[in-house]
């Protein structure tokens, strides 16, 4: 089993990111994904940029280095850039929107399907496969089961099955949207937000009146309140085909979660209960905590 850890989803200034990266450069990771995914009016990093620190992480360290696209193209401008990133030479891309896709397939270089692009079956993996796809990343709320019946579709039209990263660690990233819900709460228009977002580095808080944390905002992205963590289902993970875990990146402590993920898939027993949500892998609603429910 590998370990990749994912982009960056939150807004982190230039010092952060070089920090951040500076330490997980030396940690037991397979798989590292660079790249704005969520906002292209964050600059802490140029594309220049994050082909220069791909460059200096493959001197570093032995981990593969992959490009992600952004998501959510609404520019001809972000197109150009998307353009440019899947043309960059050298690294393997991580498709995040169709226009990705088609750009790989026009050139026929290989990519990794990312979360956003929504695989759900078999059928749709096919599709992608034929244009180049060599990883999948299943949407977050896929559960085990669906995940299973997805590649036994595969298999029945004889095709080959991709390798297979499921989110196993995080904040999941759930929707997307025009507007900036981070701006909106500091009562700041999306066109002069201020990168108010970068105040926030784990994302803000959104809780119910009753005061059940319900999601996390980041900018134009909703993600899940509570992190999801699937160390506990490690086994069940194998069992289902995956290949790669996904952990995303938080402010604090990623360390720490790498290597309780690396003890695990070196031999060491799985907990029995972790902190998180694990509702999603379940077949559940997603923020429940299904050892907590009695649904297991």
């Amino acid at each position: 089993m590998k370990l990749s850890l994912g982009p960056v989803l939150f807004y982190w200034n230039k010092t952060q990111l070089g920090n951040f990266y500076a330490e997980m450069s030396a940690l037991p990771l397979d798989v590292i994904y660079l790249g704005e995914t969520v906002c292209s009016k964050r600059r802490a990093f140029s594309l220049d940029q994050w082909l220069g620190l791909a460059r200096e992480l493959q001197a570093c360290s032995p981990a593969q280095i992959v490009l992600s696209s952004l998501t959510l193209i609404e520019a001809a401008s972000e197109f150009s850039t998307l353009r440019r990133l899947c043309d960059n030479g050298q690294l393997l891309v991580e498709a995040n929107d169709m226009g990705a896709v088609q750009v790989l397939a026009e050139r026929k270089l290989p990519f990794v399907a990312g979360p956003a692009l929504n695989l759900y079956n078999g059928h749709a993996l096919a599709q992608l496969l034929d244009s180049g796809m060599i990883r999948w990343v299943p949407p977050v709320e896929c559960s085990a089961a669906l995940i299973s019946d997805v590649l036994e579709q595969v298999r029945e039209m004889d095709r080959e099955v991709p390798e297979v990263e499921i989110f196993a660690y995080g904040h999941l990233p759930l929707a997307y949207s025009a507007r900036c819900f981070t701006a909106r709460a500091e009562n700041r228009p999306k066109d002069d937000c201020q990168f108010c977002c970068i105040n926030y580095p784990d994302g803000l808080a959104l809780s119910s009146q009753e005061g059940q944390q319900l999601f996390t905002l980041n900018g134009i992205q909703t993600m899940s309140g509570e992190v999801s963590n699937l160390l506990a289902d490690y086994s069940a993970l194998k069992a289902c085909g995956a290949d790669v875990l996904r952990l995303s990146p938080r402010a604090q402590g990623m360390a720490e979660v790498v290597m309780a993920f690396d003890r695990v898939r070196q031999g060491e027993a799985p907990p029995l209960f972790v902190e998180g949500c694990n509702g999603y892998w379940h077949g559940h609603a997603g923020m429940l905590k299904v050892e907590e429910a009695g649904l297991c």
